[in-house]
């Protein structure tokens, strides 16, 4: 078994749910993340459709606001969350240290199934009828007098919560103890340290949310007064609970990111990272200054104003390191031999709209300007420039780069340049114009809004059927390519790290032998192997 590939392996569905392979769980992670991604976005075309008039004709008040929950609900929980480090995480963790698989393999396939249970619980309760309250779930509206399945889609997402837990666990405990000979931490690729970080605010974050969300199942099902005034709790204490973990989770999503992006620069850059140690300690300081920072969401909420100064000065400092990683990697590329290929195209969108995304991040840090702008398109504008500039665009980078190590096929260049053209006119079409709508004060989760603000959402609408054109064509290319694709070589980039060292698609055991780290990561400016043995 040792010389076949993943995908050489016993094909029934019952070696695959099964599998304790790394590579096949992210396979199935990779699909099932997928079918949450297209489940989001439709909910997302729905309410451009709906914000295509001023007046609320198309879906009333209370089906709006079910329709825009449940899109943050999945996006967020089911894709944004879990898509970088479960499956391009799953699929390289193991190989970029040298090692056959993770640490607990048996752990790595229940986060599976606890993922899917999760979901699917959630998605039972967007069958029957939904949610309305937000992804955020604010008291007392949650726990008291929204309509909708506010108790399943918590049961669904404190369950969800569990996998997120055993990732962090194995990812920490594999990059700790499973290394190759010789690959120290100053060996390790950019991408490791990335995951490092996430996996550590996974294990310390993701306790507080699923617990926030427990006590609001508890006091919705039992009647506690736990955050209801009316009943002596504290609405302000959800808040402090579910941004102490919520801001966090953005650098859980946007963090394993960052990784991606430093392999693509460096390898479609053939340079040396730029100030490796600074950029990989900028990823720890990120998940710990991450933790500091959840009180710029309160700005308006009540809390005293000191509080809020050392709040918006804590929320200045942690864009620091993110500034660091965004200069070392202009840096990397400057005199670079860049190549123009797809991923690279992909890193090249992501630097450009997370900047946008980090700067206005600033203004909504500021005391002053966030009171204006708060609970605007503007901070919709500036979500999505982060996550779905950021994200999104170094999830579809990454596995445009790895596809041929997972697959073992190449995909058609020329469609995969078009579809990522596509997908950043299509982007920046559709959220530009809401930091002008947000700033002309149209408040964000209103299904009516005045007609002078028409045409800025109709841009918005049409950008938006663009951005889900762009969405569909790689999914068609890559299944194209499994079928059709040329074969490619196991270094089909003539990129540096352990993972292109092995066959494409790689051996179900990775390596036939121990690999021995002799160099420094990034060695594109030696002609000596990486690695022997």
């Amino acid at each position: 078994m040792s010389a076949e590939s993943y995908l050489a392996s016993p094909r029934g569905v019952r070696s695959w749910l099964l599998t304790t392979d790394h590579k096949r769980i992210a396979i199935l992670y990779l699909v099932s993340v997928t079918l949450f991604f297209f489940l989001g976005s439709a909910f997302a075309v729905a309410i451009r459709l709906e914000l295509l008039t001023p007046a609320g004709d198309a879906v009333q008040a209370d089906t709006y606001g079910r329709l825009f929950t449940m899109h943050g609900v999945v996006m967020i929980f089911f894709f944004l969350i879990p898509a970088i480090p479960t499956v391009l995480g799953n699929f390289l963790v193991p190989m970029m240290i040298g090692a056959r698989d993770l640490a607990f393999p048996r752990l790595n396939l229940l986060s599976w199934y606890v993922y899917v249970l999760g979901a699917s619980i959630s998605l039972w309760a967007i069958v029957h009828g939904g949610v309305d309250t937000g992804w955020t779930f604010y008291t007392p509206f949650s726990t008291t007098y929204s309509n909708g399945a506010v108790v399943t889609t918590g049961i669904g997402v404190f369950i969800t919560g569990f996998s997120s837990i055993l990732t962090g666990l194995n990812f920490i405990v594999t990059i700790h103890r499973m290394r190759a000979p010789g690959l120290g931490w100053y060996r390790l690729p950019l991408f490791i340290w990335a995951h490092y970080a996430t996996s550590l605010m996974m294990v310390l974050g993701t306790p507080v949310i699923a617990m926030t969300l427990l006590l609001v199942v508890a006091e919705r099902a039992l009647g506690l007064g736990i955050f209801d005034p009316a009943r002596g709790g504290d609405p302000i204490l959800f808040q402090h609970l579910f941004w102490f973990y919520s801001h966090p989770a953005v650098y859980i999503m946007v963090l394993p990111a960052m990784g991606v992006i430093s392999e693509l620069v460096t390898a479609f850059a053939k340079k040396n990272i730029f100030g490796y140690r600074f950029v990989a300690w900028a990823s720890i300081a990120i998940a710990v200054l991450g933790f500091f920072v959840w009180g710029h969401h309160m700005f308006v909420s009540g809390q005293s104003a000191y509080a809020g100064m050392v709040f918006s000065a804590l929320s200045f400092l942690v864009a620091v390191p993110s500034a660091i990683k965004v200069f070392n990697w202009t840096a990397t590329l400057y005199r670079g031999s860049v190549s123009f290929r797809t991923p690279m195209l992909y890193a090249f969108g992501f630097i450009g709209l997370f900047t946008i995304g980090g700067l206005t991040g600033l203004f909504l840090s500021a005391l002053g300007l966030d009171v204006h702008v708060h609970d605007t398109y503007f901070v919709v504008a500036h979500f999505h420039y982060i996550m779905v500039g950021g994200t999104i665009m170094a999830f579809l980078g990454g596995l445009h780069y790895w596809w041929p190590k997972i697959s073992g096929s190449s995909y058609p260049e020329g469609w995969a340049r078009f579809s990522a053209l596509v997908i950043f006119v299509g982007f920046n079409l559709t959220f530009f114009p809401q930091f002008l709508l947000g700033y002309l004060g149209m408040p964000r989760r209103y299904h009516a809004y005045p007609p002078e603000l028409q045409v800025l959402n109709v841009m918005s609408s049409a950008g938006a059927s663009i951005l889900g054109v762009g969405y569909l064509i790689p999914m068609v290319y890559l299944f194209w390519s499994m079928r059709y694709g040329a074969r490619v070589a196991a270094n089909p980039w003539g990129a540096s790290g352990l993972e292109w060292t092995t066959p494409s698609p790689p051996p179900t055991c990775n390596f036939e032998t121990t690999p021995v780290v002799t160099q420094d990561p990034y060695t594109y400016s030696s002609e000596e192997a990486q690695v022997v043995g």
